[in-house]
């Protein structure tokens, strides 16, 4: 559940070959907090909710600006047409 979250926040800001190792952590992180148990101590999960903020948020700041990688992919798009026609 959170896990998946984290996932797709982490695909849709390409992040992965910047920092491979943050990205694994955060998953890592993500994966803790769907484990435990809705009766477990909320001292846990404010921990763990913590840490992958704090991660996150140090993600969110290596991610190319979308603006930027738009273009990137626009000319990807026009090259792969180019190259199939």
């Amino acid at each position: 559940m959170i896990e998946d979250k984290i996932a797709a926040e982490l695909d849709k800001l390409r992040v992965t070959s910047l920092a491979p190792g943050r990205v694994a952590v955060a998953l890592k992180l993500a994966r803790a907090l769907d484990r435990i148990a809705d009766g477990d101590a909320p001292t846990s999960q404010a921990v763990l909710a913590d840490k992958l903020d704090t991660i996150m948020a140090k993600l969110r700041t290596l991610a190319p600006p979308a603006g930027e990688e738009d273009k990137v992919d626009d000319l990807t798009a026009r090259r792969a047409q180019r190259l199939g026609a």
